[in-house]
């Protein structure tokens, strides 16, 4: 007999299966009956939540997305310095995809990159993202320069997980945390040569 749970609480809980779920058979090869399945409830209890396989991987994406942009700030903001900040950004990336790697493949994956509404969705991440970053940049460039920076921020997290997922390694996210944060702080930090 399941639990009955609260429209919120089912919502939710019908999330991290999709996570799960599409992250690890992909997009196309995930059906609602599977997912109904693993999530313990019938199809038309799904579909009450979610009127397509569609809008629920729309909803998965703003989800991932949400929480992901939500740990990066929350982390950032307990920095009592700006070298803590920008490890603590990594960190918090870093160890969400380390705990959730199917929330990877699901933001960054195939149907992210192949569709274009779920491209948007997933650029739309990025972007806020960036944004984040940009608003911590310090060192004295323009707004222009700090958002470029800051998207080369994240290009180089994205760059990093994907190499780490796909190739299903064991790394630490916390060491490669404070790898990355070194690099790009003293990166920002250091002198251009003349």
């Amino acid at each position: 007999m399941s639990i009955r749970l609260s429209a919120a609480e089912r919502r939710k809980q019908l999330l991290a299966v999709a996570v799960d779920e599409f992250g690890v058979q992909g997009y196309h090869i995930t059906t609602m009956n599977r997912l109904a399945e693993a999530a313990g409830v019938t199809k038309p209890v799904l579909y009450q939540h979610f009127p397509s396989k569609r809008d629920l991987y729309l909803a998965v994406l703003y989800d991932v997305g949400d929480r992901l942009r939500g740990a990066i700030s929350a982390a950032a903001a307990l920095a009592t310095t700006a070298h803590e900040q920008v490890e603590a950004g990594f960190g918090a990336y870093f160890g969400f995809f380390a705990d959730e790697p199917a929330a990877f493949q699901v933001l960054f994956g195939d149907a992210a990159r192949t569709d274009d509404e779920f491209s948007a969705v997933s650029h739309r991440v990025e972007v806020e993202l960036a944004d984040t970053i940009a608003d911590l940049i310090t060192v004295g460039t323009d707004a222009d320069d700090r958002r470029l920076l800051a998207f080369g921020i994240v290009g180089l997290a994205e760059g990093s997980s994907r190499y780490w997922v796909a190739r299903g390694l064991d790394i630490d996210p916390d060491r490669l945390a404070t790898r990355m944060a070194d690099l790009v702080w003293y990166g920002l930090r250091g002198s251009p040569k003349h």
